[in-house]
């Protein structure tokens, strides 16, 4: 079969899957009590404060205004009912986004040289992974941070393998949006930079090392766009000003700083960078407990998912395919091993630049003290599904080894289905799918 109907069958599998039950449930899930209000507070222009940058929640918002999107619901509680179809227009960019990256895996995986079928055992694995499922079919952001992240690798890849710069703008341009999205997206930028700087410094090839240098100017300029779009629409005094310093405020609509406040007021660059500031330190402030959280060792093992929303017999509740994290986790498991076993596996730069990959977007959680959850471990996830799809491709594993694989995978993913997509399982299924105690 020809690479064009291999992206052909995963973009058709991909909105099926995100588009299947699509505003079910009518309610507020998980965090889109959050996203839901930021998103609102651009048609209100009353400043808010978000501990992430602006990309996504200005995404949805605009396209929601091409569609006469009003404000007014509050997205108080998680389970409130929405009054009307408008929180399904919030909800498709990201469905969207959802339904591209395994197109875009599957793309990347080529790109770094795999098979066509092991490339189409990395799309279907993604496609098929539940945990991936629930967190794009929701008003949340991590749709965006792994399509923009990966299409960046895949344009740096294209640049590796044909050195048109065209393809090494477009992955400084994919990078900045990622890293617009959720900080964690400077990853992406951070690992192709490091390696290309240093092999270029090793060969002395001066004109590439400035060449390298205007990336980060692209990226920096992309990032500081954003913020002032989003400065600018948000001009109104709100729920954000306690964040703010009085040369902030005094820049807001209707603020409250005293007359006798001496403060002058803040400029552009002044607010993104005092904004910014503030979103390291909110970050680092997030010591508060969840019942949900769990610590970053946990996540390979997929032992504490999260429930999103609970109505009766109906949930949602974020866990991944178990064929697939517990087999990629036995892939992260291999291939380090044999690293260990035959140090000369580091001068070979493909599995060395995906266990970098995996290790840049796992360990450095181990210094975080903020609450964590199952989805922080997304992006290592997709670089373990790569990893393991490499392996297959470098063992030429036979089609039955590739067709069980993906069948088991299949079989899962409608198992878990209905906890993806919020439908009603009996109190007797659904203990039958608690195969862990620590999945309660």
């Amino acid at each position: 079969m020809s690479k064009k109907w291999l992206i052909i069958i995963l973009l058709s599998l991909g909105l099926l899957t995100r588009f299947a039950f699509f505003g079910n449930p009518s309610e507020t899930v998980f965090d889109e009590v959050h996203f839901g209000k930021f998103i609102s507070g651009y048609y209100t222009r009353e400043y808010f404060f978000d501990i992430h940058p602006p990309l996504g929640k200005l995404m949805i918002a605009g396209f929601a205004k091409l569609f006469d999107f009003k404000p007014g619901f509050t997205f108080t509680d998680i389970g409130n009912q929405y009054p009307d179809q408008q929180y399904m227009i919030l909800r498709f960019l990201p469905s969207l986004a959802g339904a591209l990256l395994p197109s875009i895996i599957f793309l990347l995986a080529l790109e770094i040289g795999l098979a066509p079928l092991y490339a189409l055992t990395a799309g279907m694995l993604v496609l098929l992974d539940n945990a991936i499922l629930t967190q794009s079919i929701y008003i949340l952001m991590d749709a965006f941070l792994l399509s923009f992240g990966f299409a960046s690798l895949l344009f740096y890849f294209k640049y590796r393998n044909g050195k048109d710069n065209k393809y090494l703008i477009l992955f400084a341009i994919s990078a900045s949006l990622a890293a617009s999205i959720k900080w964690t997206g400077l990853s992406f930028f951070a690992l192709p930079l490091i390696y290309e700087f240093f092999n270029s410094l090793r060969n002395r090839q001066y004109k590439s090392i400035f060449k390298l240098a205007i990336l980060p100017i692209i990226a920096f300029l992309i990032y500081f766009a954003f913020f002032a779009i989003h400065l600018k629409i948000l001009n109104k005094s709100g729920t954000g000003d306690a964040f703010m310093s009085m040369g902030f405020r005094k820049t807001l609509i209707g603020n409250q700083v005293p007359k006798e406040e001496l403060a002058s007021e803040a400029n552009l660059f002044q607010k993104f960078s005092q904004l910014n500031i503030e979103m390291y330190k909110a970050n680092q402030g997030l010591n508060a407990g969840h019942p949900y959280g769990s610590a970053w060792y946990t996540w390979p093992l997929m032992s504490r998912p999260i429930f999103y929303w609970v109505r009766d017999n109906a949930r949602i509740y974020l866990m991944g395919n178990p064929i697939i994290w517990w087999t990629t986790t036995l892939a992260i498991i291999f291939l380090l091993t044999s690293y260990i076993y035959n140090l000369k596996n580091l001068l070979k730069f493909l599995p060395t630049f995906l266990i970098a990959g995996y290790i840049l977007n796992l360990l450095p959680f181990i210094g975080v003290k903020r609450v964590m959850f199952l989805y922080h471990y997304f992006t290592a996830l997709i670089f373990s599904i790569l990893i393991l799809a490499y392996l297959l491709d470098k063992q030429k594993s036979s089609k039955w080894v590739v067709g069980t694989l993906i069948a088991l995978s299949t079989m899962t993913f409608i198992y878990f289905a209905p906890l993806s997509y919020g439908l009603n399982l009996s109190p007797k299924a659904y203990e039958l799918h608690v195969w862990l105690a620590s999945w309660r």
